[in-house]
C-alpha cells in the first residue's frame, strides 16, 4: 500500500481511508517557502484549485486566493486558512549552492514535520480536498486562503473590504487536543489582542535637585498601579467562560543615572474577550499619561448557535473522541470575520504548543479527520441553513 493510501496512523474509529491526494497536497504546500513573501504558497494553492476542481477560482490584489463551488444565491459557508508562516527556525530551512531557500521537511510515527505544517497549510490542504469532493447541501461552499495572517490579518481585513462576507464560516486553526488528547474540538469563541502604550511626560533636571522637575517614570508608575487594579475581562459563549488578562510587558525611561527623565513608556498586552474592554483610559487620570493603542486584534463569538451545533456535530461524526464546544486563547482571522457579521467556529488540526515551534508537525491523521468535518459542514448544511 503507498503512503497516500495508507490510513496515516493509528485508527480514529472511523474506518476512513486517508483522504485521495491530501499528503502529497500538504507536502507541496509546506515545502514552499512563505514566511517573507507568501506568493508562491499561493500560486501552488491556485493552480491545484484549477487543476483538482471544478470550482471557480480567483486570486485576489492582494494575494488571497479563492474558490467556489455550490449555489452561488445560496448562503455561503466558507472554509477559511492562510498561507504565509512565521519565520523558520534554523533547523526548519535549508539553503542551496545557489542560495535558494527551501524548507526541511520530515516525516515519522504518521506526522509530518516541519514550518507551516500546523499553522496551517496541513488544514489549508484538507479545506481545499473537501472543496474539491463536497456536493454542498443548499449552500455556496467558498474556500479562502489569507495572506498576511501572521501580520495582523492583513489579506482578511482587504478581502472583508473587498466584499467578502460568507454567512458561515469555519476556520481551519488549531481546535485538536483541547478537551482531550486526540479529539479535535469545536472552538466557539477566542480571546483578541489589544497592544497599548501608556507614554508619561516629565520635565527633566539633575538628579541632584529633583524637587525642580517632574519624574516622568514616578507618573508611569502611578499609571501601572492603575492597570494592575483593573479587573480582567470576562464573558461567556455559549456556557464558555472566557477571561481576559491584562499584563504590563515594558518600561523604558531614563537616559542617565544622575537625570530625572521627562518621558517613561509603559507596554500594556490585553486579551480581550468579546464584547469587554478593560477600562485602561482610567490611565489618563494620571497627570502627564497618554493612552495609546497600537494593535487591537479582535476576539470572536459564534453569533449562531444552531452552526456551532451542526459542526459539533460533523466533528463527532469523523472520529471516534468526544468533542466539545471550547475556547481558544489566540487571536485569529475569525475575529475579523466575526466583526463584520460572520457566524465563525475554528476547527482545525492542530495541537496545542504545535505551532511557531521549531518542531513543528501535524498529524496526517487528525488532517483526515478535518478533511471528514470539513465536508461533513458542506453537505449537511440543512441543519443550519
Amino acid at each position: 500500500m503507498s503512503d497516500d493510501d495508507a490510513s496515516g496512523g493509528p485508527d480514529d474509529g472511523t474506518n476512513a481511508p486517508a483522504t485521495d491526494g491530501l499528503r502529497p497536497l500538504t507536502r507541496k504546500l509546506v515545502s514552499t517557502p512563505s514566511h517573507d513573501d507568501p506568493t508562491a504558497a499561493g500560486d501552488a494553492i491556485e493552480s491545484w484549485l484549477r487543476a483538482e476542481t471544478d470550482a471557480a477560482v480567483e486570486r485576489d490584489d492582494h494575494g488571497n486566493v479563492f474558490g467556489r463551488t455550490g449555489d452561488p444565491d445560496a448562503p455561503t459557508v466558507a472554509l477559511v486558512g492562510h498561507h504565509d508562516v512565521v519565520p523558520p527556525g534554523d533547523s526548519q530551512v535549508e539553503t542551496a549552492d545557489d542560495g535558494t531557500e527551501s524548507y526541511v521537511l520530515a516525516e515519522r510515527d504518521g506526522r509530518l514535520y516541519g514550518r507551516g505544517t500546523a499553522d496551517m497549510k496541513g488544514a489549508v490542504a484538507a479545506a481545499m480536498c473537501a472543496l474539491r469532493d463536497a456536493d454542498p447541501d443548499g449552500v455556496e461552499l467558498c474556500f479562502a486562503s489569507f495572506v498576511g495572517e501572521e501580520v495582523g490579518g492583513v489579506g482578511a481585513r482587504a478581502a472583508i473590504e473587498d466584499g467578502f462576507a460568507p454567512e458561515f464560516a469555519v476556520v481551519g486553526e488549531g481546535s485538536t487536543n483541547y478537551s482531550g488528547e486526540g479529539v479535535t474540538d469545536v472552538v466557539v469563541a477566542h480571546k483578541g489582542r489589544r497592544a497599548s502604550t501608556l507614554v508619561a511626560a516629565g520635565e527633566s533636571t539633575h538628579a541632584s535637585i529633583p524637587e525642580k522637575g517632574e519624574n516622568a517614570v514616578y507618573r508611569a508608575c502611578d499609571a501601572v498601579d492603575v492597570v494592575r487594579d483593573l479587573d480582567f475581562p470576562e464573558t461567556t459563549v455559549m456556557g464558555e467562560r472566557v477571561r481576559g488578562s491584562i499584563a504590563v510587558t515594558e518600561i523604558d525611561g531614563g537616559t542617565a543615572w544622575n537625570v530625572v527623565p521627562d518621558r517613561c513608556e509603559v507596554t500594556v498586552d490585553e486579551r480581550t474577550v468579546p464584547g469587554e474592554r478593560a477600562p485602561l483610559e482610567r490611565t489618563e487620570s494620571v497627570e502627564g499619561v497618554e493612552w495609546t493603542v497600537d494593535q487591537d486584534l479582535p476576539p470572536m463569538a459564534c453569533s449562531d448557535d444552531a452552526f456551532a451545533d451542526a459542526v459539533l456535530a460533523a466533528a463527532r461524526d469523523a472520529q471516534s473522541g468526544a468533542p466539545e464546544h471550547v475556547v481558544k486563547p489566540h487571536a485569529t482571522d475569525a475575529g475579523w470575520l466575526a466583526e463584520a457579521g460572520t457566524a465563525c467556529v475554528i476547527c482545525g488540526a492542530a495541537e496545542t504548543g504545535e505551532a511557531h515551534t521549531d518542531t513543528e508537525s501535524v498529524s496526517y491523521e487528525v488532517l483526515d479527520r478535518c478533511y471528514r468535518i470539513y465536508r461533513g459542514v458542506a453537505e449537511d448544511a440543512g441543519a443550519f441553513v
